[in-house]
């Protein structure tokens, strides 16, 4: 794997378990900026093509000089001072695309918020599969009390996630939560002490996907996320052009045959990974 073109995210690359960690520690906050849009544009480009890693996970090193510990703290509004409004329309369109991106890539994405998680750090949150919270993470969107919306999939996909009234309350009053509030509306589906508590389960996880198809990852992943608010007709279709997949690249063929092999807990050579 060729990590030079997002080394601002700080990658770190666990090829036995198929893993790769980001831990974001750049800026004064860990705010997200041109520099590092770029680096996860780039980060796409390698995770779409490159089947060493099915398991990504983004969390943070980054603490405050009081102290406190920073996953995202947003977006970086100071770069964009005497932006004229259509930059700031084409920054923002991007964005979004590239959050839409990092939702789609063909892998299993953690996220484990580590502290400070507002506005674009909360929606970041929203590109992850799974999202493991440590005791210091909070989390608030205070977009519209600066006079704008979330615009990068708080007010596009937070409903579909904790449900339209939880997104009303975060997305219109800014009020901000702790890990056990996040935890139970569905924000995150973890809450753990402290990071490497969080890490550890990262591991178990990434050690679980490592040993499946990468193929029918990646289709269930597909299906999974195109189903969503469509018919049930379609939803089973979707299921269906899933499930033929894995038996035209031939890995359903490959686990009939290794059953046993599988049950022993060994892992078969699984095809290439086809998306």
């Amino acid at each position: 794997m060729d990590s030079t073109r997002f080394s601002a995210l700080h990658p770190e690359h666990d090829p036995a378990r198929k893993l790769l960690t980001l831990w974001l520690d750049h800026g004064k906050a860990n705010e997200m900026g041109v520099a590092q849009l770029d680096a996860l544009d780039a980060l796409c480009d390698e995770l779409e093509s490159d089947e060493s890693v099915m398991c990504l996970c983004t969390t943070s090193r980054r603490v405050s000089a009081k102290g406190r510990p920073i996953f995202i703290s947003g977006a970086n509004v100071t770069e964009r001072v005497g932006w004229d409004d259509d930059r700031v329309r084409a920054h923002v369109s991007r964005q979004r695309q590239l959050m839409r991106r990092i939702r789609h890539l063909p892998l299993f994405h953690v996220v484990v918020p580590t502290g400070v998680t507002l506005g674009w750090g909360t929606e970041y949150v929203l590109t992850g599969d799974y999202a493991i919270a440590t005791a210091a993470a909070g989390f608030a969107l205070p977009e519209t009390g600066l006079g704008i919306v979330p615009g990068a999939r708080g007010t596009a996909e937070l409903a579909d996630l904790i449900g339209l009234a939880q997104a009303m309350r975060l997305g219109m009053t800014g009020e901000p939560i702790d890990a056990i509030e996040a935890r139970r509306i569905g924000l995150v589906q973890e809450a753990v002490s402290v990071t490497d508590d969080a890490m550890a389960r990262v591991r178990t996880l990434a050690e679980l996907v490592r040993r499946r198809s990468p193929t029918a990852i990646a289709a269930y992943k597909r299906s999974a996320l195109a189903s969503r608010g469509e018919p049930e007709t379609q939803r089973l279709a979707l299921e269906s052009d899933a499930y033929l997949r894995t038996l035209e690249i031939g890995d359903a063929a490959i686990g009939r045959d290794s059953f046993a092999a599988i049950v022993a807990g060994e892992t078969p050579r699984w095809s290439p990974r086809r998306t």
